[in-house]
């Protein structure tokens, strides 16, 4: 079954969309399609609410061109699991958050799990959305001190960082599994599995198997209720063309 999966970094920092999608390829079956693409616009990174809101338009131009071009799901590949909401409701094809994904995935494997994001600023949101999916009992959130973007430069110790934070988290917290609280660390998971000599989920990859699985399965989110399609009304100013069927029609 030939299957086409789009994965939108929500960002506009094309380098990170390279890490991205290379890490849903290399999990990816012999019969998907990865289509990885940058947001044409919005902030650079994405560290707390007011870039997540400003990054929330170009994100869902990004879905609505992919499920044109023929995409069947698509993941959102930030882990603020940013417009996850209102791209279900716009779009008709499954769309998977990397946060989501990767939560669950942990759960399968460990009772107890430590999720290592970039900085404080981040703490709360992904709290929240640790409380959202029903982890609050399971999984503690331990932010690195790294500024997104640090993670694409060597001389900038953010993976030595990173990796103190996960020591930490195996001490302190009696982790049995961590979770990469960032997309830019879809990179990572394999050499810090093999370091740690326990589970390291990134949620690129396991978005990329889930959006697989609802494809083979026929699943895709239901227009009933919270995530039924919007109502129909005009959209003023700069937001005019993303009044509901514009963004899909163009």
């Amino acid at each position: 079954m030939n299957m086409q999966i789009l994965v939108v970094n929500p960002n506009t920092t094309a380098s990170m969309t390279e890490t991205i999608g290379a890490a849903a390829r290399a999990v990816a079956g012999a019969w998907t399609k990865v289509v990885a693409v940058t947001s044409s616009m919005g902030p650079a990174s994405i560290e707390g609410y007011y870039d997540e809101a400003l990054a929330v338009p170009g994100l869902l131009m990004e879905i609505a061109a992919g499920e044109r071009a023929g995409a069947q799901a698509a993941i959102i590949a930030c882990f603020d699991d940013t417009g996850l909401d209102a791209a279900r409701a716009m779009a008709n094809i499954p769309i998977i958050g990397i946060c989501e994904a990767a939560l669950s995935m942990a759960s399968f494997i460990a009772q107890r799990f430590t999720v290592v994001t970039t900085t404080e600023r981040s703490l709360v949101p992904v709290e929240g959305l640790v409380q959202r999916y029903g982890m609050a009992g399971r999984a503690r959130v331990r932010a690195a001190d790294i500024p997104v973007l640090a993670l694409e430069d060597p001389a900038s110790g953010a993976i030595g960082k990173l990796r103190d934070e996960i020591a930490r988290a195996v001490e302190e917290d009696r982790a049995e599994a961590i979770v990469l609280g960032c997309a830019g660390m879809a990179d990572l998971a394999h050499r810090l599995q093999a370091e740690f000599g326990l589970p390291v989920i990134d949620g690129v990859g396991a978005a990329l198997k889930q959006a697989e699985a609802l494809i083979a399965l026929g699943l895709s989110t239901s227009k009933r209720g919270a995530y039924a399609s919007p109502l129909a009304k005009p959209y003023r100013g700069m937001l005019k063309s993303f009044s509901p069927g514009a963004v899909a029609a163009e």
